[in-house]
């Protein structure tokens, strides 16, 4: 499995980076904020996932983070959701945006993506959003007072969890960004990232 490149930026084209890591090129699909960080002839590193399929023999996917990549593994975990929809997802709206929209049920966002219907923005979100709050169930045993979240800031929790963070990471973030002023959810989750 290859899981991480850095190496020198040989090419770039619409859709995908050809990366030069000792003496070997490997041609890398990118999200758009791995394309952002690059340049021909420039540095780059990668966190990469290998696809390998009968249909379209072994294809290497780059992310600029590992928190966008494992947002990648999640959606294409989703059914109807492969590895070229869940890049195209990626390219189309920044992780903050696609964790707002799942946290919020924002169909009509997430069907903005090119060749993402309604039905297949429903799922995401009905996936997603279950697959989150069941991996953020457990509570910390440091014994550290815990900020009150109250249902209606679990969505901005559930957000900031399934992007890397703790729960207790995102339940302090959360409670500091109320206490700041943010109001909605996206607001909630905007501010919360801003001071992690």
């Amino acid at each position: 499995m290859i899981g991480y490149l850095k190496g020198k930026v040989l090419s770039v084209s619409s859709d995908a980076a050809l990366v030069v890591v000792g003496g070997v090129g490997y041609e890398v699909y990118c999200s758009g904020s791995a394309f952002f960080n690059m340049s021909e002839g420039g540095e780059c590193e990668l966190y990469t996932y290998l696809q390998v399929s009968e249909a379209n023999g072994v294809t290497l996917f780059g992310f600029s983070s590992p928190q966008e990549k494992a947002m990648f593994l999640k959606l294409i975990s989703v059914s109807g959701v492969g590895p070229k929809m869940g890049i195209s997802v990626l390219t189309n709206m920044n992780l903050n945006d696609f964790a707002a929209a799942v946290a919020t049920g924002d169909v009509k966002r997430l069907s903005q993506v090119k060749g993402l219907g309604k039905k297949t923005a429903e799922r995401i979100i009905l996936e997603l959003r279950e697959g989150m709050s069941l991996s953020v169930t457990s509570v910390p045993s440091s014994g550290a007072p815990m900020p009150v979240i109250n249902s209606g800031d679990e969505d901005a929790v559930v957000a900031l969890t399934s992007l890397g963070f703790t729960r207790a990471e995102s339940e302090r973030a959360v409670s500091k960004a109320k206490s700041g002023g943010a109001k909605t959810v996206e607001e909630i989750i905007m501010v919360a990232l801003k001071g992690m």
